[in-house]
């Protein structure tokens, strides 16, 4: 795979519900990078999710697959499976304490292609004042083949993102 990144965009947000990127996606390239470098929530522990954006706005039908592989430093690691869901769910675990040692990488294949699905990678550490360390690893696909512009990241539970940045780049 290439690895030349080229910046295309960055969106960041404090307490915020949730955070898009739009018109990110574009027919210049087939393969983006999408990092996260710092982020909290602002109640208890949460989970970052992430769903796509079209023509018509935030997708939240259920045609996402994921799977993902949990690692924590406190309990064995686990491997989750979800199909027909409303978004990629197992991306980040965010702490509401800290928002540095948090590092988040995805790739997303294709998603301006009207003709193909939507496929993701991704993988992410961070950590809390627990202490427990966490990581995830895993992938993803939007199994409907439309074009997509842009990418929507919330959080389980409604919680408000506290100190976000995400930066888009385009991989030659």
């Amino acid at each position: 795979m290439a690895t030349n990144l080229e910046f295309i965009k960055s969106a960041s947000g404090t307490s915020v519900s949730s955070l898009d990127v739009t018109d990110c996606f574009s027919a210049d390239y087939d393969v983006y990078y999408i990092s996260i470098v710092k982020a909290k929530v602002l109640t208890s522990d949460k989970q970052l999710q992430m769903r796509l954006i079209n023509s018509g706005g935030v997708i939240s039908t259920s045609n996402y697959d994921e799977a993902t592989l949990q690692m924590r430093s406190d309990t064995s690691f686990v491997e989750k499976r979800n199909t027909n869901t409303a978004r990629i769910a197992e991306t980040l675990e965010l702490d509401a304490s800290l928002d540095i040692g948090t590092g988040f990488g995805m790739y997303v294949f294709n998603p301006y292609d009207s003709s193909s699905y939507t496929f993701t990678k991704h993988q992410s550490s961070s950590w809390s004042l627990s202490p427990n360390l966490y990581g995830y690893k895993g992938i993803g696909v939007y199994k409907v083949a439309e074009q997509i512009t842009g990418i929507h990241f919330l959080v389980a539970g409604g919680v408000n993102l506290d100190n976000i940045t995400i930066n888009v780049f385009g991989v030659k």
